[in-house]
């Protein structure tokens, strides 16, 4: 209680909300060095959502962390899950902003990496633009935004950390209370699928009472440009193997008599999608929330960066053309992720395999049910002669059906979309454009994945992504990086955010 006194009688004497923007960019440029020695100490604390002691020692170091800020922490658990780090602080304001960040991040393949990812690394900017090593800055000396840490989650998803406590070492050097009662919520499992988020939730709820969730997660355009995302994509999946023969066969001996695996899946997958990238599967689209005339607006006012994207990537012709990047991302999406059966290169051998495999991914958009989209899928595959079935098949099986589909469901979680109509989120746009100025793009969805609907759907809150993180910046993947400019903006935009009106 003596905190949160001090924290209420900094209102009286500080500087008007409408400083703190500034208040934070001077705290930052006086301790820059400072500021990023902190984050490379922090990007030290390995955070692989499978390894339960270094999780569990992150999650103590970040509680510790909002104690000293005055917040009042816990750790929220349910069986064999990580903790949910749960940091309150009441300042007496009639509106409370709950912020989620997840402090787990995807497992490291050293050998692919080009520095030890739990040693952070500082270059003169992004390896492909030739940058080189340089020495972590000594206080007070210049740093160039365009400076870049290397380390695994340098910007999924620590890098809120390093704004955030700069915000409230700002606020607290500089006298000023956050306008909204705050609520932390850090979890430990979002990179293996938050399994156990739903019960967490469930079992805590009466502890998640806020107006809106802002998620402090995924990166900015990829033109640059700030943005403000106002859904996320769901995500579900199935493996599908289909059978030939019960074992190998020598190509000379049964080629053209015995099926062929690998075709019968290509043939399968080929019926399920056309040439300009519609999904053939019947009922595929049917279940679509349509956008709202704010939704529509927002993505009819987006920049055409596709053009630029696609020269990037070597693209000469995109799925669903002329449709944007953006609008398509608004539909529901069936990839193959991956491909199986036999060998390829030095290892290929005369046989007809006796299977093959294919991953498939769908990324669903609201009003999507994972599962009924995993049924409309299996529908079409009996649709074209398959029987399924959920274990390799026996003897019986095999001579009772000519063609035989293993289908196993992944687990996956539905798409969430807030309405961008709502007073609340009308304040954190425009608390937003104090900081990003016109340059603000709006975006009704996002195409990545985040366990949005827990929130949106059963605590019945809006949801807002607020990306911090350059978009070039190998997230998951080795090399991951996090340019020290997207750091600066963030602190500016989050003590707009803690200071809306």
């Amino acid at each position: 209680m003596a905190v949160l006194i001090a924290w209420a009688a900094l209102e009286a004497v500080g500087p008007a909300a409408a400083q703190s923007v500034e208040v934070a960019r001077e705290y930052r440029s006086a301790h820059g060095a400072e500021i990023l020695a902190d984050y490379a100490e922090l990007l030290r604390l390995p955070n692989v959502a499978s390894d339960s002691a270094d999780i569990w020692r992150l999650a103590r170091h970040l509680s510790d962390r909002l104690d000293g800020y005055g917040f009042a922490t816990e750790l929220l658990t349910v069986p064999d899950a990580p903790p949910v780090v749960l940091g309150t602080l009441d300042v007496g304001a009639n509106r409370t902003l709950a912020l989620y960040v997840h402090y787990d991040g995807q497992p490291v393949d050293t050998a692919r990496w080009t520095h030890d990812p739990w040693e952070p690394v500082l270059y003169t900017r992004s390896m492909e633009l030739g940058g080189v090593p340089r020495p972590f800055p000594e206080s007070g000396a210049a740093i160039d935004s365009d400076w870049r840490i290397y380390a695994r989650s340098a910007s999924d998803d620590k890098v809120p950390f390093a704004a955030l406590f700069t915000v409230l070492d700002a606020f607290r050097d500089g006298g000023i209370t956050p306008t909204s009662n705050l609520l932390v919520f850090l979890e430990g499992e979002e990179e293996a699928g938050s399994p156990h988020l739903g019960e967490i939730i469930a079992r805590y709820r009466d502890r998640l009472d806020a107006d809106a969730w802002l998620f402090l997660d995924g990166p900015m355009h990829t033109s640059g440009a700030p943005q403000l995302t106002f859904g996320v994509r769901g995500v579900t999946g199935l493996s599908v193997t289909v059978y030939g023969a019960s074992r190998s066969l020598h190509s000379g001996h049964y080629g053209n008599w015995a099926p062929v695996p690998g075709m019968m899946l290509a043939r399968l997958l080929a019926s399920m999608k056309d040439e300009t990238g519609r999904v053939l599967v019947d009922g595929f689209y049917d279940s679509v929330v349509p956008l709202g005339d704010e939704e529509q607006a927002a993505l009819d006012a987006l920049p055409d960066h596709d053009p630029a994207l696609m020269r990037d990537l070597g693209l000469a012709r995109t799925e669903g053309e002329p449709e944007s990047l953006m609008e398509r991302i608004l539909l529901p999406s069936l990839t193959v992720k991956g491909l199986e059966s036999g060998n390829v290169g030095p290892l290929t051998r005369n046989v007809i395999p006796s299977e093959a495999t294919a991953e498939l991914g769908i990324r669903l958009v609201k009003g999507n049910d994972p599962v009924r989209m995993q049924e409309l899928v299996e529908a079409h595959i009996v649709d074209r002669g398959y029987h399924i079935v959920r274990d390799d098949p026996d003897l019986e099986t095999r001579l009772a059906h000519p063609r035989i589909a293993k289908v196993v469901r992944e687990r996956g979680y539905p798409a969430a979309r807030t309405s961008m109509s709502l007073p609340i989120v009308r304040d954190v746009i425009e608390a937003t454009r104090r900081v990003a100025g016109d340059d603000l793009l709006l975006v009704p969805g996002l195409g990545g994945s985040l366990p949005l609907h827990h929130f949106t759907d059963t605590l019945g809150r809006p949801g807002i992504i607020v990306p911090i993180a350059n978009a070039d910046n190998n997230q998951h993947a080795p090399d991951e990086n996090i340019r020290i400019g997207n750091i600066w903006f963030g602190v500016e935009l989050y003590a707009a955010l803690l200071s809306m009106p």
